[in-house]
């Protein structure tokens, strides 16, 4: 037994340690408060109303009314069924946000550095290295915690294919198993998409090797179990992955129908997104320094950059040296050619020293493995300035055109270099290697990486212009302000390449130490520990601090409800709301009080998404009524705030005289520049069968009122003495919704490019949409069968293998 107690010792402190870092970093939890993180607080907006509904009834709805009309909350906010994964992430996140994405970085890095067999100390100091990169650091800043959250899984999901492929196959495949299942469940398919490269480049140097060493048979049983590991793992997050998968297909990642653009011109035809929108965010070949020189391209959008500036000389004497100081806390310092970052991907510079030690003392497959993906990453991660690459994984490469940001895909460069950096350094404090080859590496390293960042020390400031992509307007603002700005930048180009510089040369310097022997292991481990933490941390903390925390009831509520809302939610009808005073398709606000025509979500529905740029962008008043906006909000010539309602709104439901055919999507969506909503309708002619009604009869005590309304139910009163066609200011999904007329079910149609639509007999009737996704039921089955696949084989194969021994 205290045998056992001893043995488990040391992960015990990593555990307390990165426990202890991480609350330490955030300290402002211990106060109660919480993280400001701007996409949060919009999807706090955007899933209010799917709380409030679990609240109140003690179920999921699947459905929001609250955004872009109406939506699926399969990639919003969802509590699917035996999601028992969902439980064991919430154990492991057991700290308070942030606090727990961080800690989960350190844990998974630590494991993965136990099963490459290196020692626990330099393992914590690997895992501390990992998560305080400056990337991993920012997203959680801004809210990115899906981003966060499928990273810090990923160093998991490769230890338990590392462990396979070393043919410790049981605790491999439960491993990866496990940690696949929880990878998924993070929901964050572009950054899972990623870690399917990093997995497959080792695949390939493990099956190079294994060819050569006539092992071809043991390769080929770790890939079965790995891959019966991925199914069960894929198969417990059935639901989640199914109802994504039929969102996809309606979703702006998803195939469009249409072949024009809004201003007529040929549409660029693609299952995905466009090549603009993909490459958008490309990393520039230069800005790839970032890694190694933390503000190379002069960091964030905006830094701080104090009174000695030559911004702040410049500005105190041509306007109020109190506006002066206030602009140079938000100085526009970035210059690269990407739209703008919020702070540069810095994995450090001792880190990065250390990567290239790696590379001279490393040897075989692993070494391989990480520098082939570090080259792998950062030329993809440079988009559209690298097109011979990137065009070819968009047109060719499944499901590369889905995802935007091609930068993102640097998230495996900083998971590999940190890895072989600590595996360079556990090589060089090992006994087995000899001081020459030890040295000569050193040398060679510090040639390399001092003498690149000497260079940009010494003559760094004459190579580039420093000129960004918005420069422009500010020498327009002030004559000479540029040349302020550019001055500033130069400066802190110069600042940061000393930085990495001296770090290079301290780093050098202790393992010089250690082999003469002036230093033993112990220290130069605690010196590196101290090294790395000072390096990453003081850039970490330039961008997420204790000032990014607040009140925790400023954050569960962000939004406090203006004069103008509280004067519209006096209307206790079911109605839209179009606010002006931001931008529709880019604003949770107004979906936490009202169901708003925008929103917040990557993801759109495609449909909805060409709606607004054919006609709702171009205040066309007809497809506002027929989306029921009852309000607009929007700025008078005082530039205050104001509401209108809309006398000319279609209300809930309408019945319409004619009904349009198009034979395809252009004609449809271009209909709308002059239908009359409310006595026109335009149906795809695919809905249309022989005999279809195009013309009703118009009877005027014919009436259709909503009497009941839940997020996935509603219901309608109607009453006609002749057949009528109704319209609902209602988002069609095929995929869920269905149209009962007096308990029957009635198919209903897709009309006016978004809205519902249906035939209803003469009489009086009760009418009733409800959602019923059907993904749901079938995922909830297979989910289930993969749990209990994952035990009955786990356990099975434990017994006998307990058995054999």
């Amino acid at each position: 037994m205290n045998f056992s107690i001893k043995k488990a010792v040391p992960y015990l402190i990593a555990i307390a340690t990165f426990i202890l870092i991480s609350v330490a970093y955030f300290s402002p939890i211990l106060e109660g408060k919480k993280i400001f993180q701007n996409d949060i607080k919009h999807f706090t907006g955007m899933a209010k109303e799917i709380n409030d509904f679990r609240i109140e009834n003690d179920a999921e709805p699947y459905w929001t009314n609250a955004a872009f009309g109406g939506m699926p909350t399969y990639n919003l906010s969802v509590l699917y069924p035996n999601d028992y994964i969902k439980k064991i992430d919430r154990f492991l996140r057991f700290l308070p946000r942030p606090a727990d994405y961080l800690f989960l970085y350190f844990l998974g890095f630590f494991i993965l550095l136990l099963v490459l067999k290196v020692e626990y100390k330099l393992a914590i100091l690997g895992a501390l290295a990992f998560g305080f990169s400056t990337y991993f650091i920012i997203i959680l800043g801004v809210g990115h915690n899906s981003k966060a959250h499928a990273i810090a899984y990923m160093p998991m999901v490769l230890a338990g294919i590392l462990l396979v492929l070393q043919r410790n196959y049981l605790w491999g495949f439960l491993l990866t198993a496990l940690t696949m299942s929880l990878e998924i469940n993070a929901s964050h398919p572009q950054m899972t998409y990623y870690l399917f490269f990093a997995v497959l480049i080792l695949g390939v140097f493990y099956l190079i090797e294994a060819f050569k060493e006539k092992q071809l048979p043991s390769f080929f049983k770790s890939i079965a179990i790995l891959i019966v590991a991925v199914i069960l793992a894929i198969g417990t997050n059935a639901t989640s992955l199914l109802a994504t998968k039929e969102y996809v297909e309606h979703s702006t990642r998803g195939k469009s129908e249409l072949t024009i653009n809004p201003d007529g011109s040929l549409k660029e035809t693609s299952s995905g997104l466009s090549k603009e929108y993909i490459t958008d965010y490309s990393y520039g070949v230069l800005e790839t320094f970032n890694l190694f020189i933390p503000r190379f391209m002069g960091g964030g959008n905006y830094e701080n950059v104090g009174l000695d500036s030559n911004i702040y000389n410049f500005l105190k004497d041509k306007t109020d040296p109190r506006q002066a100081k206030e602009f140079t806390e938000f100085a526009p310092m970035y210059w690269g050619k990407q739209p703008g970052v919020e702070a540069p991907a810095y994995v450090g510079a001792v880190l990065m020293f250390l990567f290239v030690l790696g590379i001279f003392l490393v040897k075989g497959k692993l070494k391989k493995w990480l520098v082939g993906v570090v080259i792998f990453s950062i030329l993809l991660s440079w988009g559209k300035n690298f097109n011979f690459l990137t065009d070819f994984f968009i047109d060719y490469v499944p499901m590369y055109n889905k995802f935007r940001a091609v930068s993102s895909i640097q998230v495996i460069a900083e998971l590999a270099i940190p890895l072989l950096g600590i595996l360079g350094l556990n090589e060089f404090l090992k006994n087995t290697n000899t001081s020459e080859l030890k040295l000569k590496a050193l040398k060679s390293t510090l040639y390399i990486m001092g003498g690149i960042a000497l260079i940009f020390t010494l003559i760094g400031t004459s190579f580039f212009s420093f000129e960004g992509l918005s420069d422009p307007s500010y020498d327009k603002m002030l004559p000479g302000f540029l040349e302020a700005i550019i001055a500033d930048r130069k400066a802190i180009f110069f600042s940061d390449s000393l930085r990495t510089l001296i770090f290079v040369v301290i780093s050098a310097g202790v393992l010089w130490l250690f082999i003469k022997e002036k230093l033993n292991k112990n220290y130069a481990i605690l010196i590196f520990a101290g090294l790395i933490l000072f390096d990453l941390v003081s850039i970490d903390k330039r961008y997420v601090n204790n000032a990014d925390f607040q009140n925790s009831r400023k954050i569960d509520k962000p939004f406090v409800a203006s004069e103008i809302d509280q004067e519209i939610l006096k209307d206790k009808s079911y109605y839209r709301v179009a606010n002006f005073m931001v931008n529709p398709m880019n604003d949770g606000s107004t979906s936490y009080f009202h169901h708003s025509i925008g929103g917040y979500h990557a993801a759109k529905m495609e449909r909805y998404q060409e709606l607004f740029d054919f006609h709702i962008s171009k205040n066309n008043i007809e497809v506002l009524n027929m989306l029921n906006t009852k309000y607009f909000i929007f700025e008078d010539g005082s530039r205050r705030e104001t509401v209108q309602q809309n006398p000319g709104v279609n209300g809930n439901a309408w019945l319409v005289n004619t009904i349009k055919i198009a034979n395809n999507a252009n004609e449809e969506i271009l209909a709308l520049d002059s239908l009359k909503t409310k006595a026109e309708a335009v149906i795809d002619k695919r809905f249309v069968s022989e005999g279809f009604n195009t013309n009703y009869s118009n009877d005027s005590t014919a009436t259709i009122q909503l009497t009941s309304y839940a997020l996935n139910n509603l219901v309608y009163d109607f009453t006609s003495k002749t057949n009528q066609f109704a319209v609902f200011s209602e988002i069609y999904y095929k995929d869920g919704w269905n149209a009962y007329i007096n308990g029957n079910l009635t198919p209903h149609y897709r009309v006016n490019y978004v809205l519902r639509g249906l035939e209803i007999p003469k009489g009086k009737h009760t009418i009733e949409f409800k959602f019923e996704p059907t993904v749901i039921k079938q995922g909830s089955i297979i989910t289930l069968i993969s749990y209990g696949l994952l035990l009955i084989i786990s356990a099975g194969w434990f017994f006998v293998d307990r058995k054999k021994s």
